[in-house]
């Protein structure tokens, strides 16, 4: 060999050498090597094949061996290809390919897995889809990577669909790798126990990992049990087919909650299919996995540290004791069963650190069980009726006859009701129909539409478990019993024989209307059945498969599909999961939450957004993060001009402290109505928060001391100590008195640490959001003797919705504001407010890998401008709310912030009010309403006693003051104050009849008054010409001094007047007299004081004075009630005897939340000056009103003559002002006061706020 060729030699090796070991170092970690294409054709197994040479060893994907493939004799849903792996292995993909040469391929289909060839199970994806797409043609691989791997020895691969043109044609081809399995079989009396070392000291590690696989057909057992110091202990229990995880101290049999913590996880786990089982503990929580699903749990204090001194599996008899929790072993296979990475079952075959007690086996034996899936509405299963047996017939002769019935069966469903068999009795006796029946089962006969025998028995039968049924029927009696107990066993005794006729039915009936033998008046069952046996012997249901015996429809045999719903449970919040074979359904009944999954919160995420919605002070339940984890809570909010949330703690009163021998510190926990987390968001979502502190002191000082640490001290949710105080900023160690420097003594910057014998205090807010709220104060200098303080914190109080005001306005078709993507696999919600000009865009888009969600706004033609121009507002992703104007600030063609509040919001200003925008939100004007409040719904409103007065002056005007010649020039000065038209409104409460309501009048000794008669009725009186006496307008509603709340509207255009009490017809009439009130001087409610002018009539009235409520009076645009109760020095209102503001004008209470009450005539609270309470004014007053009633008889008797004489002459008048109905008109423009409507523009359509 030359030189140059011992070279290329020696660099082929060493690119060799490289090459495998590069190759070693990927395969070390990849599993997708191709598993099938190396097999024999011996281990491919199918349904059928429609020759020879399309067998189902030509299905290898690229091959075009024999005819290009497996092709079954019939093209339909029952055929299958099975692959034999030889040995259990990791598979990652699957691939498919039609048959070469051919119209024939499948176009989608189901995958299942197996270990033995039998108890087949579907593989699913993540979503629950069990479907996959399968090709298009016959020449292209179409491979599917599984999000899960699968670890078995059998693939079997069920077509659905194929192409309509062609027939079912398949080459297939997994990928995977070799699994390595070590097993330990349990037959339910062995177990083994792991001894960590002969040093009985136990171990102590900051982690320890427990991880398995096990496959059972029991559905109870312990699987592993560990024990460590203090009788503290770890079990992992199989219950009824799901894992319970029970970390306990102590061996009662009833522990406290305290000290015991169980977690269930997984379902339908005794299937005889291998699950994945993880347990680890770090630190203070362990986290537990079945499956694909996990749950973390916190261990209590009291069971931490855990100490462990060994391990048992498969049972807690290896450690010698008998626990109440466990009932019996573990009866199945545990395979890689791991310790902290070590092998346990290999530690045991070599009997290293392991003791085995009873019979453990290192192989993993597969019991015999072939189910079957009623999964439709055409699944049934026929099967032979009852055999014959031989009977002496006489004569030497022998007859074969049935002697009764012998029928069992187990089956697994969720629901409630299902046939599980049918047949005909012979000699026409009539039929028999085993059923489930609210989740019971029922024996029914019939004949001829008449019920024979009707037997029940058992209950709670839809739980997913598997039962059985024993059928019995032998010589006049009848039995059935439901998994072979005694308590659920029923009885009966027929008079007529049990023997079934040639054909059993188990699920269902075939769907033939020449059918006569099978009639299924109940639901279809739709779950699984197993071990069905017929006059005692099994039923063979792979011969049914094969179609050797019986006959079947819409069957997966050799398999259970069932499948739980709610494990894990896709109901959030605490909703309750329950489920029928198909479907599930969430109740969310008291969870606060609804929706199908009980994802969305039925409360709104603040105070801000009730208070948008319309409602007013009261409690709310606040849901901070919406259809988030944080639990909704019920809060306190306070509707003034701005929205605060209230939020309690356990110790808002004066707290007083005295110097205590051997206590040298006071230490306050504060609890409140809300937990940390809720608190948290609260002050977070908020726009402004703060807490009032109060530290009253003597000779107790509260922040300064010689060597600068402080006395007293408060921690708020960041846990850390503050030494600031009320009013002072953080890290100062001040008070607010030291902040603004008028503390008494100014060497210290809190008035307490002057430290003065004489009382002082310091208080004010702390408003730093980021250290509220105080969770616990300590009191620091107390000890001395004598020391006294008292100290008091405020509710924690919040305003402000940072995320319902957050907007943002695209300006520009191409802008945009990205924020990563969400996720919402399972569930999610999106919402949003928004207003646009525009008729198409789209508001929001949220990418994922395969999927993606879109909201826009289509205007319904061809063509759509993708961009949005306009506003959008609060917007959350499943809970949490999108910052969009810190985005829009720093993008082009967005601009944060969103106006046009009014648009949205004004409708909720009523009663003339009118909206005001602001940046983030809107305020409602009351100006020119006789109502007050944030939205001006509240009724101001005042009791009045005989002596009370309300008077609202008008300026004096000035011709009135000079002598004027002409009445042309006076007119010209004071016109200005003319009415021809009047808006009067108010309510009204008393008992009083006789009574003056109100009163107005003119400079010129005109005026206008509203007063009840003597008989309830109430009158108007005007009186606008000097040379006419007044005109009365009586109405004709009656009784109205009943001490009910009663609504009066008085309305006059020129001569029209209008007068409508509550919701009665409105009265309309005529004056004769001037149109024009002139110069008006004065509104008085109740009494008026300056009675020297006063009409006769009115006097008399006014002399009683007005006992009652007076409620939201306006005139015109002048609220004289509203001016004295609530504007009294910046009003010309004169207020003379008590008056106090009053809820006796509310009818009822405008939300739910905050019941107001209706105060009788009696109740008063108190007087404008004084604020004394006045206790049942009427009564007190009693006397008075005697002598005036006495006062005003002797009046009327004296002026009879003169009274019938006016009357006389007033007989014309009044005849003519019967009610008459006139058309509507608008306000006068004549009026100087105008009662304004809301202020808000007319908006188009395009100008509104919506929300989606």
């Amino acid at each position: 060999m030359d030189l140059e060729t011992r070279r290329h030699t020696e660099m082929l090796l060493q690119l060799a050498v490289l090459f495998c070991c590069s190759y070693g170092a990927i395969g070390k970690d990849s599993c997708d090597g191709p598993l099938v294409s190396s097999l024999p054709q011996s281990s491919f197994r199918s349904s059928s094949q429609l020759s020879n040479s399309h067998g189902p060893g030509f299905a290898k994907v690229n091959r075009r061996d024999g005819a290009g493939g497996w092709a079954p004799v019939e093209s339909n849903k029952y055929q299958w290809l099975e692959v034999d792996l030889g040995e259990r292995t990791e598979i990652t993909a699957v691939a498919t390919q039609g048959r070469y040469g051919s119209s024939d391929w499948v176009s989608s289909f189901l995958l299942m897995f197996s270990d033995t060839g039998r108890n087949w199970k579907q593989y699913r994806q993540e979503d629950s889809i069990g479907a996959f797409t399968g090709n298009s043609n016959a020449d292209s691989v179409v491979q599917f990577k599984l999000q899960q791997p699968v670890f078995a020895r059998f693939l079997r691969l069920l077509p659905l669909d194929w192409n309509p043109n062609g027939r079912i044609g398949l080459r297939l081809e997994a990928y995977g790798c070799p699994y390595k399995s070590d097993v330990a079989s349990f037959d339910g009396s062995g177990c083994l126990l792991y001894r960590f070392s002969p040093n009985p000291t136990p171990i102590r590690t900051a982690k320890d990992s427990i991880s398995l696989k096990f496959k059972t057909l029991q559905n109870s057992g312990t699987l592993i049990h560990t024990e460590g110091q203090h009788d503290r202990s770890l079990t992992l229990e199989l219950h009824k087919g799901t894992l319970l995880l029970h970390l306990r101290k102590g061996k009662s049999a009833s522990p406290g909650p305290e000290s015991h913590t169980v977690v269930s996880l997984g379902s339908l786990l005794d299937d005889l299919h291998w699950h994945h089982v993880a347990i680890e503990r770090v630190s203070g929580h362990v986290n537990f996995t079945v499956d694909k699903s996990t749950q973390q749990i916190q261990v209590p204090a009291e069971l931490s540290p855990f100490e462990i001194n060994e391990i048992s599996f498969g049972g807690v008899q290896c450690h010698g004791t008998q626990m109440v929790l466990s009932r019996r072993n573990f009866h199945g296979c545990l395979e890689n069963l791991l310790w902290n990475e070590v092998n346990v079952n290999d530690l045991a075959k070599q009997r290293q650190k392991v003791s085995i007690t009873g019979n453990v086996t290192f192989t993993c034996a597969e019991p015999v069980s072939v189910p079957v899936t009623f999964a439709g509405a055409q699944s049934f299963l026929q099967l032979p009726g009852a055999a014959l047996q031989q009977r002496d017939a006489g004569g030497g002769g022998v007859a074969l006859v049935a002697v009764g019935v012998a029928i069992s069966l187990q089956f697994r469903t969720w629901n409630r009701a299902g046939l599980l068999l049918t047949f005909d009795l012979q000699q026409q006796v009539g039929s028999l129909w085993l059923y489930l029946s609210e989740t019971r089962v029922r024996l029914q006969i019939h004949k001829a539409g008449r019920i024979l025998l009707d037997v029940v028995t058992g209950f709670g039968l839809n739980d997913g478990q598997w039962h059985s049924v024993d059928l019995t029927a032998r010589r006049g009696r009848l039995t059935i019993t439901v998994d072979k107990e005694e308590s659920s066993t029923a009885h009966a005794s027929p008079s007529f024989p049990v023997v079934s006729g040639n054909n059993l039915f188990f699920g269902g009936c075939p769907d033939s209307k020449n059918n006569q033998e099978c009639r299924n008046p109940f639901n279809v069952f739709q779950g699984c059945m197993r071990h069905i046996r017929v006059d005692n012997n099994a039923v063979d249901l792979i011969k049914v498969q094969q179609m050797l015996i019986g006959n079947y429809s819409d069957l997966q045999i050799d398999m259970c599909g069932i499948i739980d719903r709610c494990s894990p449970s896709h109901c959030e919040h605490g909703g309750r999961c329950t489920q029928s074979w198909s479907t599930f359904h969430c109740n969310c009944s008291n969870t606060g939450y609804s929706g199908a999954t009980c994802h969305s919160s039925v409360y709104e995420q603040s105070c801000e957004v009730y208070k948008h919605k319309g409602n007013t002070t009261g409690l709310y339940y606040i849901d901070v993060d919406g259809s988030g984890l944080i639990k909704p809570q019920l809060i306190y909010c306070n509707m003034t001009d701005k929205t605060w949330m209230v939020i309690q703690h356990n110790n808002t009163e004066l707290t007083k402290l005295k110097a205590s021998s051997g206590i040298n510190q006071h230490l306050a926990y504060f609890n409140y109505s809300a937990d940390v987390e809720q608190l948290g968001a609260i002050i977070t979502q908020a726009e402004h928060c703060e807490q009032e502190v109060f530290y009253h002191c003597r000779k107790s000082r509260l922040l300064n001391t010689p060597d600068g640490s402080p006395f007293t001290w408060w921690v708020g949710r960041t846990d850390e100590p503050q030494t600031y105080w009320g009013g002072a900023v953080p890290g100062s160690q001040q008070c607010g008195c030291g902040l603004q420097g008028n503390c008494i003594d100014s060497d210290h910057y809190c008035n307490c640490d002057a430290d003065r014998k004489e009382w002082a205090a310091d208080s004010g807010l702390l408003i730093h959001k980021e250290n509220l709220p105080v969770r616990w104060v300590v009191v620091g200098d107390i000890q001395r003797p004598e020391s006294e303080a008292a100290y008091r914190v405020s509710p924690l109080r919040c305003h402000g919705d940072k995320n319902f005001w957050n907007a943002a306005f695209f300006n520009k078709e191409t802008s945009y504001l990205h924020f990563p993507t969400f996720h919402g696999e399972l569930s999610a919600d999106i919402s949003f407010l928004f207003k646009t000009t525009a008729s198409s865009g789209v508001f929001l888009e949220n990418l994922g890998i395969k999927d993606f969600i879109r909201v826009e706004l289509s205007c319904g033609t061809a063509s759509r401008m993708k961009g949005f121009l306009g506003c959008i507002r609060s917007l959350q992703l499943n809970g949490r709310t999108l910052d969009l104007e810190e985005r829009a600030k720093i993008t082009p063609g967005v601009s944060p912030g969103c106006p046009g509040h009014c648009s949205s919001y004004g409708h909720l200003c009523q009663n003339q009010a009118r909206c005001v925008e602001r940046y983030n939100g809107f305020s409602c004007d009351c100006g020119l309403s006789a109502y007050a409040g944030p939205f001006c719904q509240r009724e101001v409103s005042a009791y009045f006693k005989p002596g009370t007065s309300v008077q609202y002056t008008f300026k004096e005007p000035y011709e009135l003051t000079r002598n004027t010649s002409t009445q042309s020039q006076s007119s010209s000065i004071y016109s200005d104050l003319t009415l021809r038209g009047e808006n009067v409104s108010f309510s009204f409460r008393t008992t009083q009849s006789p009574a003056l309501l109100l009163y107005i009048c003119s400079y010129y000794r005109e005026y206008l008054a509203v007063l009840l008669n003597r008989n309830g009725y109430l009158d108007v009186k005007y009186k606008l010409q000097n040379s006419r006496d007044a005109e009365v307008f009586r109405t004709s509603i009656r009784n109205l001094a009943n001490g009910q709340l009663h609504r009066v509207s008085i309305r006059r255009i020129s001569e029209t007047v209008s007068v409508q009490i509550d919701q009665h017809r409105r009265e309309d009439f005529n004056l004769t007299s001037d149109t024009e009130f002139n110069a008006i001087k004065s509104v008085v409610l109740g009494k008026v004081q300056e009675s020297g002018e006063l009409d006769p009539e009115i006097a008399r009235l006014n002399s009683l004075g007005f006992s009652g409520c007076l409620s939201v009076v306006q005139f015109n645009s002048i609220t004289p009630l509203k001016a004295a109760l609530l504007y009294p020095n910046t009003s010309p209102v004169i207020v003379t005897g008590p008056l106090a503001e009053s809820t006796c004008g509310s009818s009822s209470p405008a939300n739910t939340y905050p019941a107001e009450t209706t105060h009788p005539l009696s109740d008063h609270s108190g007087t404008v000056g004084t604020g004394e309470p006045i206790v049942n004014a009427i009564k007190s007053d009693s006397a008075l009103i005697g002598g005036v009633i006495a006062v005003v008889i002797f009046v009327i008797l004296s002026a009879l003559a003169v009274m019938v004489r006016f009357l006389y002459r007033r007989k014309e008048t009044f005849h003519s002002q019967e009610p008459k109905s006139i058309k509507p008109e608008a306000d006068s423009p004549e009026y100087p006061f105008h009662s304004e409507p809301t202020s808000q523009n007319v908006l188009s359509e395009n100008q509104k706020e919506y929300f989606i």
